[in-house]
């Protein structure tokens, strides 16, 4: 593996280049102090829109401010990524953020008089400009949330308290990033270290049982510690979540959650039902597990260990991305030719180095391009995570080259279909092409684990959401021993009887981030499904499956999520997606247990 005592001595070659956003800082501080101005016009619009032409400017006024924010925010962020001990970087966004709650607070005032108007005079105000035709359909998106959305005062003081009702999640991520310190594990040589974040998940691949007993310990030591202010800044989060559905007169923090994207509850529903009722190759999988490791007992340090052992690939970044676009052949032409595109004009920031932010994503940048943040260790999942990332940034590219500035950014709900699409081609790829039996035993089990982690750990999670939330709706104080009970009781179910519980895993809870982003890890595993179907698909050379697929990519939000997933032929309000991804892990635990 190649390492890196400074981002200095990382080829040019192997990072991105941010000046494709701002060559020089001065431009920045322009488009800054002109974000100011613009937010300062916009408020100037309130009580003063009373005809199309009026609204047209304010409209079209906003989506300049917008366009110029996300550029500058872009800009912060990724000079605060390359090195997050850099103070001036983190001055930079800090300021872009104080600028955008200015914004935010003075454009507050736009929903409740948009939604004061009655349907036919904003019909009228859009006969009398016609660039109002642009935002039509977004303006009538906006009488969906009519019942949700308070008056101009309200609304106005909600904006004002965005900051603290972010607070918890602040907490957690402060407490997260900078404050936890793990306990100490022992090197080759005998000498204690602390433990990093870093050096645990390799720990836990770890073919020395007690080393990764060990690492599993330390790792969770400062949780436990921590237990009552991480259940405190939780419960919190949940309290507010629960709060704001109710304010907002939603019925349920859920289906607040699920509203913007249209999503009807039973779709959530169905996930965990079908999840549940098919769990039994998963538990078959512990089985497994425990025998091929030879163990007495199977505990949760055991559950991420290489179920072959010996076999370590070495893959290094140009061979990586070779092999990953042999992989993705089965897109066609123009996809390709966007991947080389990506490598030869400096979209990726490839290296691990001291101070870079820890793991990977796409950032798409619409009048721009995507950025990729990697920390690429020349090993399979870094072979796994380039693969991912440039289907984000793939679906980030398309869609800003094929729509219109508003409809550009695709939601969330539809991104992990693009990323683990090219997962599911580039595994078949390799399958395929590897002839040694411990190598492709490997990659299956490669597969079977990312396939636990992505569908089933995140299903999980997806109904510890669910459950603490009504709680909460119930009035149900939420602490640590609530918590406990509902992690331990929910892990239990999911991972079955194989599993012998040391104290740890019931704070697996007081160690997720996303849980401070409500109701958004279902995602992950109702997109693994509809991409599991979708490569299938491909594979099969199903020609018009793959067409409706890069019709996919280039869609942005030119519909409801779940509508544009049905023009690829995937329907997520039955569940039969659900249940033919899980007749594939079946499939594979089988093939599998069937290798020597």
């Amino acid at each position: 593996m190649t390492t890196y005592t400074s981002r200095l001595e990382v080829p040019e070659s192997e990072k991105w280049n941010i000046s494709d956003l701002y060559s020089e800082l001065n431009k920045w501080e322009e488009d800054l102090e002109q974000i100011e101005k613009l937010g300062a016009q916009l408020k100037e619009y309130d009580g003063t829109i009373h005809n199309g032409h009026s609204l047209h400017a304010f409209l079209a006024l906003q989506e300049n401010l917008s366009y110029k924010l996300n550029h500058v925010y872009a800009y912060a962020m990724l000079k605060v990524d390359e090195d997050t001990r850099d103070t001036s970087s983190q001055a930079l966004l800090d300021r872009v953020k104080g600028v955008s709650v200015k914004v935010s607070a003075s454009t507050s005032f736009f929903m409740p008089f948009l939604l004061s108007l009655s349907e036919t005079t904003l019909k009228e105000y859009i006969a009398e400009d016609a660039g109002l035709k642009y935002f039509e359909e977004d303006l009538f998106e906006s009488f969906r949330y009519k019942a949700h959305v308070l008056n101009k005062e309200q609304e106005e003081l909600l904006s004002q308290l965005g900051e603290a009702l972010s607070a918890p999640g602040t907490t957690f991520g402060m407490m997260n990033n900078a404050d936890i310190k793990f306990g100490e594990v022992t090197k080759e040589n005998g000498e204690k270290v602390e433990l990093t974040r870093g050096m645990y998940s390799k720990l836990m691949e770890e073919e020395d049982r007690e080393k990764r007993r060990e690492a599993y310990k330390a790792y969770y030591q400062p949780y436990v510690q921590l237990k009552n202010s991480i259940a405190s800044t939780l419960s919190a989060a949940i309290k507010n979540n629960v709060t704001l559905s109710k304010v907002r007169k939603y019925p349920s923090a859920l289906e607040k959650a699920l509203f913007g994207d249209r999503v009807p509850k039973e779709v959530y529903e169905n996930l965990i039902e079908a999840t549940k009722e098919n769990i039994k190759p998963l538990h078959l999988y512990s089985k497994i597990r425990k025998e091929k490791l030879q163990l007495d007992e199977l505990r949760q340090y055991d559950m991420n260990v290489p179920l072959v052992k010996g076999v370590k690939q070495d893959i290094p970044y140009e061979e990586a991305y070779e092999m990953m676009l042999k992989g993705l052949a089965p897109l066609g032409v123009e996809y390709i030719t966007i991947l080389k595109e990506f490598k030869e004009s400096r979209y990726i920031d490839v290296r691990e180095t001291p101070g870079k932010r820890s793991g990977a994503y796409n950032l798409g940048i619409y009048g721009v391009h995507p950025f990729i943040l990697l920390n690429h260790r020349d090993d399979l999942d870094s072979l796994f995570t380039l693969a991912h990332e440039c289907g984000h940034g793939v679906h980030s590219k398309l869609s800003s080259q094929h729509q219109p500035q508003i409809s550009a950014r695709y939601s969330i709900f539809v991104a992990e279909v693009a990323s683990t699409v090219n997962e599911v081609l580039l595994i078949n790829y390799l399958l395929e092409n590897e002839k040694k039996p411990e190598v492709r035993k490997h990659l299956l089990n490669h597969f079977i684990d990312q396939f636990k982690g992505t569908f089933f750990t995140q299903v999980m999670f997806a109904e510890f959401e669910k459950k603490t939330h009504e709680l909460a709706e119930k009035g149900v104080p939420l602490n640590v021993e609530v918590f406990n009970q509902t992690y331990e009781s929910l892990f239990r179910e999911y991972y079955g009887p194989e599993v012998v519980f040391d104290d740890e895993v019931k704070f697996g809870w007081s160690r997720i981030p996303h849980f401070y982003r409500p109701f958004y890890v279902y995602k992950y595993a109702t997109g693994f499904a509809s991409a599991i179907h979708l490569a299938t698909r491909i594979l099969e050379g199903d020609q018009k499956t793959l067409a409706s697929y890069l019709d996919f990519l280039k869609s942005g939000s030119s519909d409801y999520p779940l509508e544009l997933l049905k023009k690829t032929g995937v329907d997520l309000t039955t569940p039969i997606p659900i249940e033919n991804a899980l007749k594939k892990f079946n499939e594979l635990v089988e093939e599998f247990s069937r290798l020597e």
